[in-house]
């Protein structure tokens, strides 16, 4: 079984994330990075722009929005509009596809499946909803999901949110799912009072589930590895 290097990097802003994650990507196509990795993060709130984003999904515009100080990214990944804000789980998997299947459908799915698995920890009765890329519970949406391969190497990922106050999704059209309605496993699992435990036994589920659904050893990589800082997730 091969590794998977996870890497927590607590908390940090968007656009430093983007450039590591661009970077191991790059690392990983070139083999200089001979192992699979996940970065796990907290992102202040930012909005991305997929490839995918339609004008409709944007009440105010990028400029407007940064008018008002909200970062915007334009990125490579697919899907819409989406908001990373405090209290949510961002997972970022560079994987090289040619060690598990060549087919970014199938990836897709696997991805989903990692986030499903990890839900039924918290009795969250996950699924996924035909048609549509993520992952539901009674028809509302509690993470979204959105990548970019180059070279069979991938990057971006998943946001689950966890403990967020989901207030940032009212700046767009989350997914460009128009009436949408989002939610948390907090909200969920009726936990609102055990927020930082909440939040540590979600990161593991979400790291052992990935270890099962892609068959990787998890393991705090000596290479990249630094303890993350011991204090809690942002909050607004």
């Amino acid at each position: 079984m091969f590794p998977l290097g996870i890497l927590d990097l607590g908390r940090q802003r968007y656009g430093e994330t983007l450039d590591l994650q661009r970077s191991l990507a790059k690392q990983r196509v070139s083999g200089a990075l001979d192992h699979d990795v996940l970065l796990l993060v907290e992102h202040p709130t930012v909005v991305t722009l997929g490839r995918g984003t339609k004008a409709s999904s944007l009440p105010l515009s990028a400029a407007q929005l940064e008018a008002r100080g909200m970062e915007v990214y334009e990125v490579e990944r697919g899907g819409d509009a989406t908001v990373h804000e405090p209290g949510q789980l961002v997972g970022y998997p560079i994987l090289d596809l040619h060690r598990h299947r060549q087919d970014l459908h199938w990836y897709l799915r696997q991805l989903e499946a990692v986030l499903i698995e990890a839900l039924t920890a918290f009795d969250i009765p996950a699924e996924r909803n035909p048609g549509l890329t993520g992952v539901w519970t009674g028809g509302r949406k509690i993470a979204s999901i959105g990548i970019h391969v180059k070279q069979w190497v991938t990057l971006h990922g998943f946001a689950l949110n966890v403990i967020n106050e989901l207030k940032g999704f009212d700046w767009v059209v989350p997914c460009g799912i128009s009436g949408v309605i989002m939610t948390s496993v907090a909200r969920e699992a009726g936990r609102s009072t055990d927020q930082l435990q909440l939040w540590n036994e979600t990161k593991d589920a979400v790291i052992g589930a990935m270890g099962r659904q892609f068959d990787l050893a998890p393991t705090r990589d000596p290479e990249l590895w630094t303890t993350p800082p011991q204090n809690p997730p942002l909050r607004q």
